[in-house]
């Protein structure tokens, strides 16, 4: 099934739409990360989950080539930097968004109804694959809430993206 095009779909949203719903929950996640104290972000966890800095470097990690698969299906991981700082985190997860912004308009339309699997594992169509990008960020946002508040931390408010 893989590079199949899914056929005769009603539009809801447009891709500028989309993008935009995206931006409102990576600049929730951003508010997220600045909550954070330094040496919590990086080395806090609850049962055995993993910090928030390596959530946050998950979603990086699928935004960061993820657009680049969407324009071309070049799912291949570019991210080198290792953030050791939340200044770090926060600059590449800036470049990320600009860069996310920049190369959107890139996308050809009919990309998001093509079926592939992303970065060799998620089969689906592409505009799935950019859900899928928002849901993964919005469950790790949670456990970064979980973090915060175990930690008397009141994080940002989640509807305000």
């Amino acid at each position: 099934m893989e590079n199949a095009v899914v056929k005769n779909q009603e539009v809801v949203i447009s891709a500028n739409q989309l993008l935009d719903q995206w931006q409102g929950h990576r600049r929730l996640t951003r508010r997220v990360i600045d909550a954070f104290p330094e040496d919590k972000l990086f080395n806090y966890s609850i049962g055995g989950m993993r910090s928030f800095s390596v959530l946050a470097m998950e979603m990086i990690e699928m935004g960061y080539p993820g657009v680049q698969g969407l324009i071309d299906g070049n799912w291949k991981d570019e991210v080198k930097e290792k953030p050791k700082s939340k200044a770090e985190l926060l600059n590449l997860w800036d470049k990320l968004t600009e860069r996310i912004d920049r190369l959107w308009p890139l996308i050809p339309i009919e990309r998001f109804q093509t079926v592939e699997a992303a970065f060799g594992l998620y089969e689906d169509a592409l505009y799935s694959t950019v859900l899928y990008f928002i849901d993964n960020e919005i469950h790790h946002r949670g456990q970064g809430y979980v973090y915060l508040r175990s930690l008397g931390i009141a994080p940002p408010a989640f509807y305000e993206r």
